[in-house]
């Protein structure tokens, strides 16, 4: 049935009671109480439907399905359909809040910053990486202009060009960002920085690791070439020249080698293909061989001495060989003849720790941050002396990494160095 007549129905037999009412009296009682009668009846039913409005304008006031009074007759029907109605409301506007709160956790987990703006680009939201990256503050800078909040030069032309379909590189509080606004309906855009700092850093490291590995190939192999083609040519050496030239050409390619067995190992460190194997590494018979091996390369020049009191514990036993036998090696090479180094294993309130101490050359302060990246080098032109890979301390991280572990250099350029490896307690074995 058309719901119009439906609401017209109860009208007008309300009307046809009145009417029958008043005609009654006016037939029992006269003309005055026929019409008195209607009138009173007609008052009572506007002070009904009066009362219902005002219930209906509070109502509007503060719309909430459990406070939605109860109707009569025709209010009935309104009072059903706007209940539902806000019900239906009350639903989809929480469903939205939960997905809004959903998108907010979203862009909060993102690794990029995420700003939204309006047409004239006063901020409205940022994510937490945002605030990192462009210096800003959510709370105390909601509602202003981005571009007086980011006051970069590259940034406002990006902004005044309009060319947003190109991604700006920016350079901002010592990060490197990729910058891209994106439209977003009509009066929203979208700010999204992206920070390639490390992966940049990672960039240069392979580039630089490329050159260097390519140096210290070139070196040994120009040698060995050079004195092959003079062994080659039709002049007449004699013995002593010929041996010093053999003895040359070898220790050049176990250079080689050295540099090679070095590179190989770093690869192994960094691959998932060989995970780490822990088994119970014997502390004092791993300290006895990193010190043989510091007293051969030493060849009297250097007072080694070694103490252990410490526990066992569990890892790669060759990993970590080779992990104190750099810093021990690194430790006889940096430090003149007559000095002296001092290996110890001692268990220490964070975990066990090897220390490898040294009375030699020293670092200076700027060099300290860098010294576990591979071929870099304090001062090149030591590296032929001392005989290094520059590959020692990059192999020594990532042994640590594989072990849980940790690296601390203490060092003062012209009194030594003290390079301390601390295992965690749950290494112990």
């Amino acid at each position: 049935m058309n719901p119009q007549l439906l609401f017209w129905i109860p009208a007008l037999l309300r009307m046809i009671f009145i009417l029958l009412g008043a005609g009654i009296f006016w037939w029992l009682f006269g003309p005055v109480w026929g019409l008195a009668v209607a009138l009173a009846s007609v008052i009572t039913l506007l002070v009904i439907q009066l009362n219902y409005l005002h219930k209906l304008g509070d109502w509007l006031d503060n719309p909430h399905s459990s406070k939605l009074p109860d109707g009569w007759g025709s209010w009935t029907n309104i009072f059903s359909r706007l209940y539902r109605l806000r019900r239906d409301d009350e639903r989809n506007q929480s469903e939205l809040t939960e997905w809004l709160a959903r998108f907010r956790q979203a862009m909060h987990l993102l690794p990029d910053g995420v700003v939204i703006m309006d047409d004239v680009l006063f901020l409205e939201w940022c994510n937490p990486v945002a605030e990192q990256h462009l210096g800003l503050t959510l709370d105390k800078d909601k509602g202003m202009r981005v571009t007086n909040l980011i006051r970069h030069p590259a940034f406002i032309d990006y902004i005044i060009l309009g060319r947003y379909e190109q991604p700006l590189t920016l350079s901002l509080r010592d990060r490197k960002l990729i910058c891209q606004i994106i439209p977003f309906e009509n009066r929203r855009q979208i700010l999204v920085t992206h920070d390639v700092t490390e992966n940049q850093r990672i960039e240069e490291m392979r580039r630089d690791f490329i050159a260097n590995a390519s140096h210290e190939l070139r070196t040994p192999l120009t040698v060995i070439v050079g004195f092959l083609e003079i062994a080659s040519s039709e002049m007449d050496l004699d013995a002593a020249t010929r041996s010093a030239h053999l003895k040359l050409m070898t220790e050049q390619g176990r250079r080689m080698q050295g540099l090679i067995e070095d590179m190989l190992t770093l690869s192994r460190l960094e691959s998932l293909d060989y995970p780490l194997r822990p088994e119970r590494v014997d502390i004092h018979a791993l300290m006895e061989e990193v010190a043989d091996e510091a007293r051969a390369l030493s060849n009297g020049r250097h007072t080694v001495t070694v103490s252990v009191d410490g526990p066992d514990v569990t890892g790669s036993a060759e990993e970590l060989r080779s992990a104190f036998g750099n810093l021990a090696s690194n430790a006889v090479r940096y430090t003149p003849a007559g000095g002296m180094i001092d290996l110890c294993w001692q268990d220490g309130p964070d975990g066990p720790r090897f220390t490898a101490a040294d009375t030699g050359i020293g670092i200076d302060q700027v060099h300290i941050a860098r010294l576990t990246e591979r071929f870099y080098r304090v001062d090149k032109s030591r590296s032929r002396e001392t005989q290094g890979t520059g590959l020692g301390l990059a192999i020594v991280k990532h042994v640590l990494l594989r072990h849980g572990g940790a690296l601390t250099i203490k060092s003062e350029a012209g009194k030594g160095s003290k390079f301390i490896v601390t295992l965690p307690a749950a290494a112990v074995a």
